[in-house]
């Protein structure tokens, strides 16, 4: 007998009809000998109605209105599926957030879970009754004990949070495709579904699909190690398995806001090799990291900063051991490139052994604009000057000095409270089993680039420009810093350019725009025609030839890359947004993730 936790989204509960069938398969999962919570969210497009009615009322609704208001919705659902279940024969019991104790902060809108609290849940469970619990809503830990709605995808945190607590066998989670697949159907109908991924794979791959997982709720399925599925609602397909590494050992008090960093790596053994002034056309990085991958060379972090005229800079690091061998390959090519039509100055490699990369990582950085910021506030703090930034969803790297290296895993592993002697200094990868280079391919049009031209090169900047935009509560995507160096009135100074939501791209100039008034940056610009394409893979690691595959793709297709930032599992370029779609296909198709099954989203 297993203890299940099964979540169904709005379109699976989206008429009587579907909730009746929905409640067939609860009662056939049930008859099995399993016990059942079942999370389920408002029906079809109740929340968009809601939303109209409450945009007639008022101009600007209250938060805490709101989710007096779209709460309602999930409470309509529970009623009529247990209703359902108890036509069948089946116990069954419906509860709302509040009574099935799920506390969250006092933050209306997009609230997070503290703990749930199991009681009243067990005792029903205890009956042999299938409890129904509305998704998405939970009470603020206050003595007004008001009520909270957890923002986009607060079904499936929902629904993960209380397997996690319960300590359930499997949480599953009911959708209108087949599972997760290489990339968003919608776009390129060749997708396939994928029958495993991992945890960190998927945290990368947040815009991967049609966006069936919430990565709020894969942050906790990992954080505690609980099984995940992602199925159809209306196949019996096997879904797609989403595999936790074995997690260290975690309160459920403070579920959502505890520990959002729970590793600081070091790795001594890195080098930079960085060509300067290279032009900017396609196909440049693809004959770099072409020679790169013929000489087995494996790269690890890949820096392509924004253009400086017609002219652009890429950097990368390598283990001390390959340093002569990457900077021969960027020796040899850098002539053609001095001599290519585009040059407009002289090509240059610079070397630097003298390196090292300290890093933090966590499921719970999503979301968390400070997070970043506070690392490098750490940094600063101790003038240490960051040479290199690299981000993903889970991970910030920076190149530092070599003999700051030891000084820094101190800090920050003080400032974020983790246990040195458990850490080792380059985390290996935990995952059982052998993993594909690239798993899938993900295209978020959704961004815009700000950029920052002549940020003074010293130690304290990159934390001035993330406190403030944290402070702002802006979150920050990709953040990269450039190599080359202008000199500013004696001032040496560098380029540094990040991705935010395109709707706090305005704001974010804005503000970016009142602080250099007070550090003395260059011109601040803002460009909302771009799109993020990205390749995800947990066996990236010891495969060289993945960034040049990447890079060939799109420069076959003409394609420019005007930004590049990497982490172990994922590669990130910034390319032209009317170019998105056809860079999407032509990624997808160079890595064979294709088939000829087109997958049917919606039921």
């Amino acid at each position: 007998m297993a203890l299940v936790v099964q979540k169904y989204g709005g379109t699976s509960v989206g008429s009587v009809e579907r909730i009746q069938a929905v409640a067939n398969r609860i009662r056939k999962t049930a008859q099995q000998g399993n016990s059942l919570v079942v999370v389920v969210s408002a029906m079809g497009k109740t929340t968009d109605t809601l939303v109209k009615l409450a945009n007639e009322i008022a101009s600007n609704p209250s938060r805490r209105e709101m989710d007096m208001l779209l709460s309602t919705g999930e409470q309509v659902t529970i009623a009529l599926l247990s209703m359902a279940l108890q036509e069948l024969g089946q116990p069954a019991i419906s509860l709302t957030g509040a009574q099935v104790g799920i506390v969250t902060e006092a933050e209306h809108s997009r609230a997070r879970i503290l703990q749930v609290c199991t009681d009243r849940l067990e005792r029903h469970l205890n009956k042999g009754e299938v409890v129904v619990v509305a998704g998405f809503q939970g009470v603020s830990s206050t003595e007004d004990f008001e009520i909270t709605t957890l923002g986009r995808g607060g079904s499936d945190t929902s629904a993960v949070a209380l397997a996690a607590s319960l300590k359930a066998d499997r949480c599953e989670i009911y959708t209108d495709v087949p599972g997760i697949l290489t990339t968003d159907p919608r776009l390129v109908p060749s997708a396939q579904l994928m029958s495993e991924i991992t945890a960190d794979e998927m945290l990368e791959l947040a815009s991967l699909g049609a966006k069936v997982l919430h990565p709020r709720a894969v942050e906790i399925a990992r954080n505690y190690g609980m099984p995940l599925v992602v199925l159809s609602s209306w196949s019996d397909c096997p879904g797609t398995k989403v595999v936790s590494r074995l997690p260290q050992p975690r309160s459920l008090q403070g579920m959502e806001i505890a520990k959002a960093v729970d590793g600081v790596e070091i790795d001594r053994d890195q080098a930079k090799v960085a060509l300067l002034r290279i032009p900017d056309f396609p196909g440049v990085a693809a004959n770099l990291f072409g020679e790169i991958s013929n000489q087995s060379i494996d790269v690890d972090l890949i820096i392509q900063s924004i253009h400086d005229g017609n002219s652009n800079d890429i950097a990368f690091t390598v283990v001390n051991k390959l340093l002569k061998q990457a900077e021969a390959v960027a020796e040899a090519i850098s002539p053609s490139l001095r001599s290519s039509p585009q040059a407009t100055a002289e090509a240059e490699v610079i070397v630097d052994r003298q390196i090292a990369k300290v890093a933090i990582s966590g499921a719970g950085m999503i979301g968390r604009p400070g997070i970043a910021a506070k690392m490098f506030k750490v940094l600063a703090d101790a003038e240490i000057n960051i040479q290199m930034i690299s981000t993903s969803e889970v991970k910030v790297s920076c190149v530092i000095n070599e003999s700051e290296c030891d000084r820094a895993l101190h800090l920050l592993s003080q400032t974020f409270d983790i246990d040195l002697s458990s850490q080792k200094e380059i985390i290996a990868n935990q995952y059982d089993g052998e993993h594909p280079p690239v798993r899938g391919v993900a295209l978020d049009n959704d961004q815009a680039r700000i950029a920052i031209r002549h940020v003074p090169d010293k130690p304290g900047m990159a934390a001035s420009i993330f406190s403030l935009l944290a402070q702002k509560n802006i979150s920050v995507d990709a953040i990269i810093q450039s190599q080359r160096c202008h000199v500013i009135d004696r001032v040496p100074t560098r380029d540094i350019a990040f991705t935010v939501a395109q709707t706090d791209a305005d704001f974010a100039c804005k503000i970016i725009a009142e602080l250099n008034e007070k550090i003395g940056c260059g011109d601040v610009s803002g460009d909302k025609a771009i799109a993020k394409l990205s390749v995800v893979g947990a066996g990236m690691i010891g495969h060289p030839g993945v960034a040049a595959q990447f890079f060939a793709a799109l420069a076959q297709e003409q394609i420019n890359i005007q930004m590049i930032t990497t982490s172990e599992i994922k590669i990130s370029c910034v390319i032209d947004q009317t170019e998105g779609v056809k860079a999407l296909k032509a990624v997808h198709e160079a890595f064979g993730l294709g088939g000829t099954n087109q997958v049917t989203v919606g039921g």
